[in-house]
């Protein structure tokens, strides 16, 4: 991750060099009915909860059947969630998210980069949590609310995509509206991902109506990236594809060394080495 200096502090404590290594790890599943795809790691049972402690210590120390409602896979179209549904979900999934603070996790970074509530071309429904730019965020802005009050506004963060995927209508107007409005709750970060055609353009509006730190996201390089910190676009710069195929990333950027190529083939498999761990670091390059 890339840091501006001058605003950045409150998330990283920052060294001489301009490249440092900040972690964010892959969506973790509140619950077993939350999980996107097979095989994403998750965070509601004591043996996961378990298993993270060695990674986030690894972080640190680097720089059965049960009674949940399921919901099965079907040929017919998908449904609007009942308003019972939402409210009564939101104790269970928030109730798994705290063990990350308690286990040593730094903070929470909340993924509504598929949010399907705030956009109007995807949200048909006919209550409270439809209509106006205000009502599609509010359920969003009620959980981020939920996550502060248990643990702080200052190790929260939020990721959104208001301009990837399908559109929304006025997508600019629906970054600002959230980018005010996480404002106003005191969030450590708001974390962008952008179109790639017009990233910049993207950024401007949602810099101007954000106070905290903001991190752009969006198939970055090193000096595309350089780029947008030295014009104050944002505050930081996220990597993903090319993290993962470089461990030592930062050091890389630094030095001006070559990158590893990453092979777009082996994401999303199982397998805990190939494509994760089978990448060589600078030293063993060298």
């Amino acid at each position: 991750m890339e840091a501006n200096s001058n605003s950045a502090m409150a998330l990283c404590t920052l060294s001489w060099s301009r490249y440092e290594e900040q972690v964010i790890s892959e969506a973790a599943a509140a619950s077993d009915i939350s999980k996107e795809c097979p095989n994403l790691p998750g965070i509601w049972n004591e043996e996961q909860v378990e298993a993270w402690k060695p990674v986030v210590k690894g972080v640190h120390d680097k720089g059965g059947p049960d009674d949940q409602v399921y919901e099965k896979p079907t040929p017919l179209p998908l449904k609007s969630l009942a308003l019972s549904r939402i409210s009564g979900s939101q104790p269970v999934t928030l109730s798994k998210l705290f063990p990350m603070i308690y286990i040593g996790f730094d903070g929470i970074e909340i993924n509504a980069s598929s949010g399907e509530f705030m956009n109007d071309q995807v949200n048909d429904r006919t209550d409270e949590y439809e209509g106006s730019v205000e009502d599609r965020c509010h359920l969003a802005l009620e959980i981020v609310q939920a996550v502060a009050n248990e643990i702080g506004a200052d190790k929260v963060g939020i990721k959104l995509s208001t301009f990837d995927g399908k559109k929304d209508s006025n997508s600019e107007a629906l970054a600002t509206y959230m980018a005010n409005a996480l404002s106003k709750l005191g969030v450590l970060y708001l974390h962008v991902m952008e179109p790639r055609e017009a990233a910049n353009k993207s950024l401007v509006p949602i810099r101007k109506a954000f106070d905290g730190t903001l991190i752009a996201s969006g198939g970055y390089g090193k000096s595309d990236g350089d780029k947008l910190i030295d014009l104050n676009y944002a505050d930081l710069i996220s990597f993903g594809c090319m993290f993962l195929a470089n461990p030592d990333l930062p050091k890389r950027f630094e030095v001006n060394a070559p990158l590893n190529k990453h092979n777009r083939s082996t994401f999303y498999t199982n397998d805990p080495v190939i494509g994760y761990t089978d990448y060589p670091s600078l030293q063993v390059a060298s």
